[in-house]
């Protein structure tokens, strides 16, 4: 099933990206916005992703990237700067957020 390399890598790309910001503020102590609806604290953003990073992985491990590496590779390299965008986008719009931004 060759889909599965495709799709698997593509959301492990999606899922790891996300991860990044949950994981890096939560280590910073600061607070950020979770699918919980609210900011939430530093430590349940440093869960969010790490949970994020450990299914990333699983979803690599269980779509049989070795058949095809550099395809897997590519896919989620994809996934990660498409989320990449897309959360810059978003929090670039975001007026709560950019109001605690600009009094940093």
């Amino acid at each position: 099933m060759d889909w599965q390399v495709y799709v698997y890598s593509f959301l492990a790309g999606v899922l790891g990206g996300n991860g990044v910001p949950h994981f890096v503020l939560g280590i910073s102590g600061k607070q950020h916005q979770t699918p919980f609806g609210r900011p939430s604290s530093a430590v349940i953003n440093v869960i969010w992703g790490w949970v994020n990073f450990v299914v990333a992985g699983l979803l690599l491990f269980y779509g049989h990237i070795h058949t095809h590496l550099l395809r897997a590779f590519g896919c989620a390299a994809i996934g990660a700067l498409l989320i990449g965008l897309l959360l810059a986008y978003t929090w670039s719009k975001h007026p709560e957020y950019n109001k605690i931004a600009r009094k940093a």
